[in-house]
């Protein structure tokens, strides 16, 4: 069993072996990530579903309405005049073939990828590259798209992919240190719902196992998932 270090024992020190409401969470999750940048506050949700079978898998979006805090960097595989529009709606890096090439070279310097319909053929032969980083455009994602503009801005504005894991476990950042309390809990309420709306057809039992919340360099908080959906009702 790996050893704990002197500083994650103080932190760990200070959380209770129980279920915290979303608010005291949050604030016990701010109040640990003591490190020197603004660390990211991510949520843990393990869920009763198994992803081997296709009506258990989740892949979807959420548009968190204080956003990341994170700059994404998006590059879009398009041709002709699609990849002028992508530049001038912002996305990092724009192209057909040539960034096609390097992609399959294995230089990434992207956290999202957008391709249009008509370059999905040839983005597909990029799966062995794209596919273990979960960089592959998808339609359900809203990653493969001709309305550029509108998906980068979106994208840059604070929309996120996410799906769950091999053992049915959603990992999704959904703000930073710096975020008022206030600010986190409201996009942990849409993530909230956002994932109650995607139960998948085939989840059967009970959906919601746990979450837990935790920054970048700190323990994770479990939380009260009843306390949670209160607290959705009210908002």
């Amino acid at each position: 069993m790996k050893k704990l270090s002197k500083r994650m024992t103080t932190l760990s020190s200070k959380i209770e072996d129980k279920p915290y409401s979303p608010l005291e969470a949050i604030s016990l999750v701010k109040e640990n990530a003591t490190a020197k940048f603004d660390e990211t506050i991510e949520a843990h949700a393990r869920l009763g579903i198994d992803p081997k079978y296709t009506d258990q898998q989740i892949r979807t979006t959420v548009t968190l309405p204080k956003g990341t805090g994170q700059k994404v960097r998006i590059a879009v595989i398009a041709k002709g005049e699609k990849v002028a529009e992508a530049s001038a709606a912002g996305a990092d890096l724009a192209g057909e073939e040539e960034l096609i090439e390097s992609i399959n070279k294995g230089e990434m310097n992207f956290d999202l990828l957008i391709a249009t319909p008509d370059m999905m053929p040839k983005v597909a032969k990029l799966g062995r590259v794209l596919g273990p980083r979960g960089l592959m455009p998808n339609p359900k994602a809203g990653t493969v798209t001709t309305d550029l503009g509108n998906a980068i801005k979106e994208f840059k504005a604070g929309k996120l992919e996410f799906r769950a894991d091999r053992a049915g476990i959603i990992h999704v950042r959904f703000g930073k240190a710096s975020f008022s309390a206030e600010d986190l809990l409201e996009n942990l309420k849409v993530l909230h719902g956002t994932i109650d709306r995607n139960k998948p057809s085939g989840a059967k039992g009970r959906y919601w196992k746990s979450l837990y919340l935790s920054s970048t360099m700190g323990p994770s908080v479990e939380v009260d998932m009843a306390s949670l959906q209160d607290s959705a009702d009210e908002g």
